[in-house]
């Protein structure tokens, strides 16, 4: 966002300030102050001084001090309450709120002398506050006049240059104190300048005595610029950061034109601000004083705006500089027990760094998960792909291993992710809108959602009543909140994702925002360096793409992404320049709107819930990282208008930070931050930088089932010595329920853990880096000294060899590995089938026989069948539960193949039911069994057997190919299903 050159300190203007100026002045017409002023002021000393001193010397004398002079003895305790007793108790509590209503006078005067802030809240003293605020106001209205309690007329328009007219009006004095409704004065800078110019000859060292209140007025709109709070502190309080302090000096009072300001980024121009005491520059003009010989409807003006306050009627302005929605930060709760804290220790920090995991991936937990389900798929999908021979060339058990920058960032996924919280969130989205269908009520608009300490903030962009149980309305009424164990009481409904467009932007005080990018009135713009800004685009479109909580949904990509594409080829699509972009939106622009309009909606959320859920109106996101020209530019923002009522958005680059019909601004700095003055943000930007990047789109090329089809066929990463003289000195039987034989069961509470950290070793004979391991033992984090504390403890517990090499160690690049004498049968499994199909058993019949046979054995059921419930969650990560099935299935095909070559159908079908135990879904196994019961020539059995595979398949019906093959085996098959159904 462009930056205005400013005024030095000194007031002095720099030649080439830029600063707009009011250019339309008119008269000020304010009514002075009348006689029922000086009235209401004379009633409210009386009322205080008879409240603050009288009272408590009306109970000095005639009752004298309640309590006990002493410590009340067993005995005074135990007598009959009379009415003495009662009347003391009386006077306790009146002395107790009298104590309270002069706490509150107290804490009204300090904060009216002081000028600068809102007074502090008096716990409890919520009616006897506001009484003490009304009676203190009412007297220094008129008071201070006499006694110069407020900044004087005297310094109006000290310090300005004499070439620059100053564009600030004088407001109140002594905010906060209460509101009242005045008649509304429209004001001009031109005519601040004019009663600055009568008073600054009277600038005297009084007024600095008492400390100098100064002004500043909104600026009218230069161009396509609009003045903000943010750029008001950047100029006179030198840090942008800083306008949360204009903002609170200012909030809910009446302006001139009777509006009142109510979220930081609504201003408009012509409104007064009072600035902080520090603030500086030549655009600022200091409070009047009586003395000064300023008009008298400059002082009017003054103390009309301080008559603005806490108890004003009226509605928030919606016009004038700005329309953009503030994005505010919910208000927290102490961490529920249910929160997972996924901001790394500080003790992994080092780790991180000694061992190269990616940070980035890391701390994005939503996108992590993302990343990492839709790799699982990916390899399930090539597996199974594999296994029925759809890709030749490609019959492994194992995917590729990843290694380098790849292994790297798949370490990193494992660490980071939350599938939990995804899962919760998703859950919860959805059981809003069926809740909201189920009460014919409309979707809110949703600009934003917080994840804060593991509950769900959703902050509408206007209010939409009270939420359906168990939301909860938050800090406002825009604000519906979601507690994490209510959450949890969610389960899986059918119905439309209602908020696709959520992507996560960044962190902000242990709160994860999610940006709803498609319910944005206008086009999203980002400034910032061009890396910077890939970095961020990069984030958002792999999340966008990979998410849990959408369904359908379009991404555009433009400028950027063309190697993005293999994340989710279905969901991403790149064009090549500008020019195409528009075309095909104005296309689908027009589209929607005769869409919306057939089916009579008046957005897409109506389209997502109720009667017409089946719609399920998919978003489109945009993200453009090219620099539009002004041309393009204007095309976007005529086409971004009623884009978010289409389920369209749009996030465009930009390198100067200003774009026409951009409703939004952000920008992110070479320091990681994401700023949004107007919304209110400053983040630590999420980023997915180019390294991390291609890293990530490496995983998932590997996993690709077309990728390199022709290339050499994968072995095991880890095979054993299947013979007699290979007997390992550790063994674990992880097929079936989990059990050790050569290690005695260790005690203690750290037993599960052990076992647990065995078995993940066990499963990733490649190496597991330690982070990986802390994290699927610990989800909710844990400190480094734990983590090595429970590695010490396993390496004692494994011990060393005879040679004494520990069987626990860490490798070249700090992962964890085993050493070979440590096996499971899940490594013997694959052993024999791989010696049984590639080694001795492929020219030897009786040993491939041998070995098969040997392999099917050791299948006792699922894998690790009796692990403990809430334990190893991080099953739900690995894609063993697909290649275990795979494996036993092709042992079940090998050994079927074997006995029917020399006619024995029946041991064929033994061996097909043995694996069908183990995968009951192969479709491969089912056709087989069909094959060997073929064999057996018995007729009836083939019937029976193809009723029951018609019975299993229910409405969705037999795979093609088994059709294929009964109509081969047995023609009259569906007439006997149907005689059997």
């Amino acid at each position: 966002m462009p930056r205005r050159s400013t005024s030095s300190s000194t007031g002095r203007s720099t030649g080439n300030s830029t600063a707009p100026r009011n250019r339309t002045p008119q008269p000020v017409t304010i009514r002075r102050r009348s006689f029922g002023d000086f009235v209401k002021a004379f009633f409210a000393f009386v009322a205080l001084l008879g409240l603050v001193v009288g009272v408590p010397g009306a109970l000095a004398v005639s009752i004298g001090w309640p309590l006990p002079s002493g410590v009340p003895s067993l005995e005074w305790l135990q007598q009959e309450i009379t009415v003495t007793t009662f009347l003391h108790i009386l006077t306790v509590v009146v002395w107790l709120a009298w104590a309270q209503f002069t706490a509150c006078v107290l804490v009204e005067v300090k904060a009216a002398l002081s000028g600068v802030g809102v007074p502090g809240r008096v716990p409890g003293a919520g009616p006897s506050q506001i009484l003490a605020r009304q009676l203190v106001a009412a007297l220094l209205l008129v008071g201070a006049t006499a006694a110069s309690l407020t900044p004087g007329l005297s310094n109006l328009g000290h310090s300005l240059d004499g070439n620059q007219k100053p564009t600030v009006a004088a407001a109140q004095a002594t905010p906060g104190l209460f509101a009242q409704q005045q008649e509304q004065a429209a004001t001009t800078a031109a005519a601040l300048a004019q009663q600055a110019s009568h008073a600054q000859a009277d600038a005297g060292s009084n007024a600095k005595q008492h400390g100098d209140t100064k002004y500043y007025r909104i600026q009218p709109p230069e161009g396509r610029h609009h003045d903000s709070l943010w750029e008001i502190a950047q100029r006179h309080l030198g840090d942008g950061r800083r306008y949360k302090e204009i903002y609170e000096l200012n909030k809910d009072r009446t302006q001139p034109d009777g509006s009142k300001l109510s979220e930081a980024s609504l201003i408009r121009p012509g409104w007064i601000m009072e600035m902080p005491g520090d603030a500086h520059g030549g655009e600022l003009v200091e409070a009047p004083d009586a003395s000064a010989h300023a008009s008298s409807s400059a002082q009017q003006q003054i103390h009309d705006y301080a008559k603005s306050g806490d108890h004003a009627q009226g509605s928030h302005a919606q016009g004038g500089g700005h329309h953009a929605q503030q994005v505010s930060l919910p208000e927290q709760r102490p961490a529920s027990d249910g929160g997972r804290q996924h901001a790394a220790p500080a003790a992994s920090s080092s780790s991180s760094s000694a061992f190269g995991l990616p940070q980035a991936l890391i701390g994005a937990p939503l996108l992590a998960a993302g990343l990492l389900g839709a790799l699982g798929r990916r390899r399930r999908q090539a597996l199974w792909q594999s296994a029925l021979g759809a890709i030749g060339g490609r019959r492994g058990m194992e995917p590729p291993l990843p290694a380098g920058d790849a292994a790297d960032a798949q370490d990193a996924l494992l660490v980071g992710a939350d599938p939990e919280g995804v899962r919760l969130l998703d859950r919860s989205l959805r059981g809003l809108a069926a809740q909201l269908a189920g009460e014919s009520r409309d979707l809110p608009t949703v600009y934003a959602a917080w994840l804060s300490k593991g509950d769900l903030h959703l902050q509408l962009a206007q209010p939409a009543g009270k939420p359906p149980a168990p939301w909860q309305l938050g800090q406002d009424q825009t604000f519906w909140m979601l507690a994490r164990t209510d959450a949890e009481r969610y389960e899986d409904v059918d119905t439309a994702a209602p908020y696709p467009g959520l992507v996560s932007l960044g962190t902000m005080d242990d709160s994860r925002l999610l940006l709803n990018l498609e319910s944005v009135p206008g086009i999203v713009s980002l400034s910032g360096r061009e890396a910077d800004r890939a970095a961020v685009f990069a984030s958002v479109a792999a999340e966008l793409a990979t998410n849990g909580w959408s369904d359908r949904m379009t991404i555009t990509l433009v400028g950027f992404g063309e190697d993005l594409t293999p994340l989710a080829p279905n969901r991403l699509r790149h064009l090549g320049g500008i020019d195409d972009l528009i075309e095909t939106m104005e296309a689908e622009t027009r589209q929607r709107r005769g869409a919306l309009g057939a089916a009579g909606h008046d957005s897409v959320l109506t389209g997502r819930t109720g009667p017409a859920q089946h719609t399920r109106w998919a978003p489109h996101l945009v993200l453009l990282a090219a620099q539009p020209s002004a041309e393009d530019a204007v095309k976007l923002a005529e086409l971004a208008s009623d884009a978010s009522r289409l389920g369209i958005g749009y996030l465009v680059g930009t390198e100067t930070g200003d774009l026409p019909g951009a409703a939004w601004e952000m920008e992110v700095t070479s320091e990681g931050k994401l700023l949004a003055p107007l919304l209110g943000l400053e983040l630590d930007a999420q980023l997915l930088p180019l390294a991390t990047q291609r890293a990530v789109v490496e995983l998932f090329v590997e996993a690709d089932p077309e990728h390199d089809p022709q290339g050499p066929v994968p072995t095991p990463p880890f095979l054993v010595d299947i013979s007699e003289q290979g007997r390992p000195a550790v063994y674990a039987r992880l097929v079936g329920p989990y059990e050790i034989i050569g290690l005695d069961t260790p005690d203690g509470e750290r037993s599960a853990l052990l076992h647990e950290a065995l078995a993940l070793l066990l499963l990733h004979r490649e190496g597991v880096h330690p982070r990986v391991l802390s994290s699927a033992l610990w989800p909710r984090g844990v400190t480094e000294d734990v983590r090595d504390a429970l590695l010490e403890r396993l390496r004692v517990w494994l011990g060393a060899d005879p040679d004494g090499t520990p069987r626990l160690s860490a490798d070249s690049t700090g992962r964890l590995v085993l050493a070979k004498s440590v096996v499971s049968d899940l490594d013997v499994l694959r052993s024999l089938y791989h010696e049984a199909t590639q080694g001795k058993g492929v020219n030897s019949r009786v040993v491939r026989g041998r070995l098969l046979t040997d392999a099917l054995v050791l299948v006792r059921g699922p894998l690790l069948a009796d692990r403990p419930e809430g334990r190893y969650r991080w099953l739900t990560h690995e894609i063993i539960d697909a290649q275990l099935p795979l494996l036993v299935a092709d042992i079940g095909l090998a050994l079927s193949a074997f006995h029917l070559e020399k006619d024995r159908a029946e041991k064929a079908i033994e061996a097909l039911g043995a694996s069908l135990n183990s995968a009951p879904a192969d479709e491969r196994l089912w056709n087989e069994l069909l094959r060997a019961t073929h064999a057996t020539g018995d007729a009836g059995r083939l019937q029976a057997l193809a009723s029951d595979l018609v019975n299993r398949s229910g409405a969705r019906g037999l795979p093609p190919r088994t059709e294929a093959l009964l109509d081969e085996l047995l023609p009259t098959w569906r007439s006997g299903a149907a005689a059997v159904g």
